[in-house]
């Protein structure tokens, strides 16, 4: 057994995919997700990390669509800091996320470790956790292994205990606790049933936006003619069997999301609209998350859609406003930086 803490919140997998959680009905409203912190292992007296000058040391990672980055804290500073391609099973095959976390604890994870605190897309399960602490765990023998949703990282990120984290990144997701420890979330579904207002959608709608302008005999605009070079084709009809091509993916669309921003600061109408869309979706799933846990902020927006496009920005704080929602804060650092928070206030 590996020694993993899953705090994911979610359902067993053995739950049916639509089932709700089931939560005391004077614990939390009946629609929030009550808190998952039952230890799938815990770290026996005397292990490596503990008793061999590694105590003080802990590796967090934030594993993304597009890469992982890992930093090293010592005493709660960090030490080290350093990237490598993602080890997210949801994107990349297990040997590929493998061998991208030994390259990365080969530079960061010398000697004993006292913990890994790591945030991944896609932990909805038990076995998520398990999965991925199962990968992590040759690379720090003895450490205490704790697996969780990528937000939670968010919004420690943004020194908050309470609230909500919004993702807009290469995926999309919401998840939020009140000070009762009940947990809630919204979307995160993945790129086949959600991720509204991530890179990843942004990409497919200007695909989406060509092909329709082509069916209606209309000629390329400056967004199609933008993602037809990205593509290196000259044919929007050609983008059909790209985008379902094996050699393209969710990071290949996601990357095209920065077309959509650039053709909106350029004037392009369509693009400032989905970007606006994009703005809206996000703030209505934050929206969801606050009223499940009768909150009225702080709402945190991160990942590198939320931190870097402006604009939607922009529109994340207009759609919240419109719900009244006024507390709403732009993560100023990775999620990774979280982790210390995150070990401090640990059972």
């Amino acid at each position: 057994m590996t020694n993993s803490d899953n705090l994911s919140g979610a359902a067993p997998a053995s739950s049916s995919a639509g089932a709700s959680n089931a939560v005391p009905s004077n614990a939390v409203p009946s629609n929030a997700v009550p808190p998952s912190t039952v230890p799938a292992g815990e770290v026996p007296a005397g292990a490596a990390g503990s008793s061999m000058g590694g105590a003080n040391v802990v590796i967090g990672l934030d594993i993304g669509g597009t890469k992982t980055r890992g930093v090293r804290f010592e005493h709660g500073e960090p030490v080290a800091d350093e990237s490598v391609g993602s080890a997210n099973v949801q994107n990349v095959s297990g040997a590929e996320a493998a061998a991208h976390l030994a390259e990365l604890f080969a530079k960061i994870g010398q000697g004993p470790v006292a913990q890994v605190y790591a945030g991944a897309g896609g932990i909805d399960t038990d076995e998520d956790a398990a999965a991925l602490a199962a990968l992590i765990e040759p690379h720090a023998p003895g450490a205490r292994i704790t697996v969780v949703h990528d937000s939670r990282l968010l919004l420690a990120a943004g020194g908050a205990s309470t609230g909500v984290a919004v993702i807009a990144g290469t995926g999309s997701a919401a998840w939020g606790t009140n000070g009762d420890g009940a947990e809630a979330r919204a979307g995160g579904w993945g790129y086949l049933l959600g991720d509204e207002g991530s890179g990843y959608w942004l990409g497919r709608e200007a695909v989406r936006h060509s092909l329709r302008r082509m069916n209606q005999g209309q000629e390329p605009d400056e967004l199609t003619r933008a993602l037809l070079d990205s593509c290196r084709t000259d044919d929007p009809n050609k983008l059909i069997a790209l985008f379902h091509s094996p050699e393209t993916g969710r990071r290949f669309w996601a990357q095209q999301a920065r077309l959509v921003v650039e053709a909106a600061d350029a004037g392009h109408s369509v693009s400032r609209d989905l970007i606006d869309q994009a703005g809206k979706d996000l703030a209505e799933m934050a929206a969801q998350v606050l009223q499940q846990l009768g909150l009225d902020g702080p709402v945190i927006l991160g990942s590198g859609l939320g931190m870097n496009v402006v604009r939607l920005q922009e529109s994340f704080r207009k759609h919240l406003a419109a719900a009244g929602v006024s507390d709403v804060r732009i993560l100023e650092q990775d999620p990774v930086f979280g982790v210390p928070l995150l070990v401090r206030d640990q059972p």
